[in-house]
Order: structure tokens, then sequence, then C-alpha cells
């Protein structure tokens, strides 16, 4: 196999519906390490280990054996190009390498990490935040959010409306650049399994957005939402997160972080009592500190 090819016949179906098999096969992995940091219940888990091993096996017998020698390495084993990177690795893409995609007539691998690529349609991208020499330096949950980015007291009531009221703040507040998209995709990733959990917790994301870096917005709702409309419990903390590719990993420790953070119900009384942004933002950094480094 040469350093940027992974040759297969295609033929006959052409290259673009395996992508989208890939891709798909790569979210559900992802989302299943998410469902085991966030809660764990076993019958969740076990609807997503028989959704993945049906993805698994009807995939041609080389792309089946590649992916998983890829998995093994990092859970990333499919990565799209972005600004001319992979942004699995963030390495330039030689030109040719990147036409060579686009005209999506094989699989093709990162010449750098060997992760197997692919061009993705045209979606919502992050926004680079510039930080000057003078910046103090960030620790903690403070090195992605801000005080803009925190809504106490939401005046939300469901699941898609403070969705979308959180999508909104990040685009207006420069984060990413197309809020509707956001929202679409968020959406989507909802209906796979619902991300609220135990102790009025939920943690709605998007990820593969690329361009700046991982982005956390918090909503706080006292009388609470109903997130999950299978439950009678609601929901009280909502974090948002915008997740770049190669953040997926530290996206599962953050998660673990928050979680182990607000099993504490002194912590969630904390964040709930807050009154402003001001006040939520220090109530989040203090309150996450001795987890989130």
């Amino acid at each position: 196999m040469s350093d940027k090819s992974a040759d297969r016949d295609t033929s006959t179906t052409g290259i673009h519906p395996l992508i989208n098999h890939l891709v798909q096969l790569q979210e559900l992995t992802l989302v299943r390490a998410e469902q085991e940091q966030l809660d764990g219940k076993s019958a969740q888990l076990a609807q997503l280990d028989k959704s993945i091993n049906t993805l698994l096996q009807n995939l041609p017998d080389e792309a089946r054996m590649l992916f998983q020698m890829l998995q093994k390495k990092d859970p990333v084993a499919i990565a799209s190009i972005s600004n001319k990177v992979c942004t699995g690795c963030g390495m330039s893409i030689p030109v040719s390498l990147i036409y060579d995609v686009r005209a999506c007539k094989q699989l093709y691998q990162c010449t750098n990490c060997a992760r197997l690529l692919y061009y993705p349609e045209t979606r919502t991208k992050g926004i680079g935040r510039q930080h000057r020499r003078t910046d103090a330096r960030k620790t903690g949950i403070t090195r992605f959010s801000s005080i803009s980015l925190m809504l106490p007291h939401t005046e939300a009531t469901e699941q898609e409306e403070i969705i979308k009221v959180l999508c909104e703040m990040i685009e207006q507040n420069g984060f990413v650049d197309n809020s509707k998209e956001l929202f679409k995709e968020a959406l989507k990733r909802e209906a796979i399994i619902n991300t609220a959990v135990d102790n009025g917790l939920a943690f709605p994301h998007v990820r593969g957005i690329e361009g700046g870096g991982l982005t956390l917005a918090l909503a706080t709702s006292a009388k609470g939402i109903q997130f999950d409309p299978t439950s009678k419990n609601k929901t009280h903390i909502i974090f948002f997160m915008v997740i770049p590719t190669a953040a997926s990993v530290f996206y599962l420790r953050l998660v673990s972080g928050l979680v182990q953070s607000f099993m504490s119900k002194e912590n969630r009384d904390t964040l709930l009592a807050a009154e402003t942004q001001d006040d939520l933002w220090t109530a989040l950094v203090k309150t996450t500190k001795a987890k989130i480094k």
C-alpha cells in the first residue's frame, strides 16, 4: 500500500457511499465512547454495539480491516481536509493529494498520520480566536469558554429551543460562522442518542467543526427543560460544545471532568444560583477547577 492511497475496487458502487459509511461508523464509535463517559447505561451501549457491528460487517473486507487497524491507534480513523490540512493531525496535505481526495475515485490516506481522508460538504466553520502575547495564560475551563458564552436562567423550556438559543449565542460571539447549520448538526447528534444524563445535566454537541478551537457554552434553568422527551426528569444545566476533529479524544476527557464535577449537588446548586453572566462564569471556573486542569 502506498503512503497516500488505499486501493479499492469501487467501479460498481463508487467511493462516495463507502466514505459516508466510514464517517457514519466513526460517528457511532465516538458516540459510544461518549456514552460510557456520560452514564454507561447498558441498554444504550448494547444498542450502539449492535449498530456498530452491523456497519462493520457491511464494509468491504479490506476497508473494514484498515478502519479497525487505524482505530486501534486513535478513535479518529477518517478525517476531513479543511484549509488544505488533515484535520486529524493538522499537517498540510499535498495539493495533488487534495485533488485526488476530491475526485473520490478511491480511498486515500494522510501522508503524515495515515488516517483516511475525505473532502466534506460545506458546513459550519469555527472561527479562530487571536491571542496577544500579553494575554494571561488560560487554564482549566477558561481555555474553552468565556463570559460571553454563559446563559443563566434561560427561558427556553424544550430541547430544540435551548439548542437553537445556544447555537445563535455561539455565532453572535464570533466562534462559528453559521448557527443554522450548527443547529441542524446538533439535532442530528441528538437523534442518535439523547445527551441528557443523570443529575439534570445535558451535553449537546457537534463534532468536526474546523477552523477554531473546542468551544463550550453553558445555560442554566431553575425550572428545568424537557430535554429528553422519553424521560420525566427535567434538565437544569446544559453544556453545548463545538468540537474540532483533532480535539475529539480530549473532548471525552473534558466531558468526564464535567460529569465528575457536577455529581456534587453543591456544585450544581452553585451554578443554578448564579444570576448574571459574570456570576455564572465565576461559578463554572470555581466548580470545575479540581477536575479540569
